[in-house]
């Protein structure tokens, strides 16, 4: 079941940010804490029809019936917005998210495509004890060492296409690079044929799940 919601909160300007929740068909049987992941999409997703956030990654294969052991937070980015100016945001509805279900602390994943990408080490690198891992997609961020020192105890796949001629694929290996100066357990997996939407396979993938449902915070 994916229903839409939305989280508002005042900030210097009030931002609504709806987002669609995903939960597993046996949440509520018990009183088990479920993993969750959150989603970042695409700079054509945003706006103010949640129908838009369905075109691409989880959401998509929700929406198509699929069913996943884990939580699924989509939200939208408001129009005019990037994501990696929203983490302060992101962060509020994440807590907001997890105070009202029955979230296992220890396992929430971050994951995200194009600015979703940016976003997802934008956010990480904000929050670096929030996210048991995380996977950005055809994303970029800061390689500063401050930044990567940060990161360096997240468990990173990171995935692009070769032939990706609106994000570079120097974009996520400036990432890797600074991230394995801290001898950070990162992965990076690089499609040869593939232009932008490196996601499509990414997403369709069922290991990057198993794999990230193995991912712990330590405690």
């Amino acid at each position: 079941m994916q229903v839409e919601k939305s989280f508002q909160k005042k900030y210097t300007k009030i931002i609504t940010m709806n987002y669609l929740i995903y939960l597993p068909d046996e949440y509520g049987a018990s009183e088990k804490e479920w993993p969750l992941m959150l989603f970042l999409h695409g700079a054509g997703e945003r706006g103010n029809n949640l129908k838009k956030v369905e075109i691409h990654g989880p959401p998509k294969h929700v929406a198509a019936g699929k069913k996943f052991p884990f939580i699924i937070v989509s939200p939208q980015c408001p129009n005019g917005e990037w994501w990696p100016n929203l983490t302060l945001e992101l962060n509020d509805l994440l807590d907001d998210i997890i105070h009202k279900h029955a979230v296992d602390k220890n396992r929430v994943y971050l994951t995200g495509l194009s600015m979703g990408g940016y976003g997802t080490w934008a956010l990480a690198a904000q929050y670096p004890d929030k996210f048991a891992a995380i996977a950005p997609v055809c994303g970029g961020g800061t390689p500063i060492p401050r930044t990567a020192r940060q990161m360096s105890k997240i468990p990173a796949w990171v995935f692009h296409g070769a032939k990706d001629n609106v994000v570079p694929i120097s974009e996520s290996q400036k990432m890797v690079d600074a991230l394995k100066k801290f001898d950070a357990d990162v992965q990076f997996t690089v499609y040869p044929e593939a232009g932008h939407d490196s996601w499509t396979e990414t997403y369709n993938n069922a290991a990057l799940y198993d794999w990230l449902l193995k991912q712990h915070l330590e405690n």
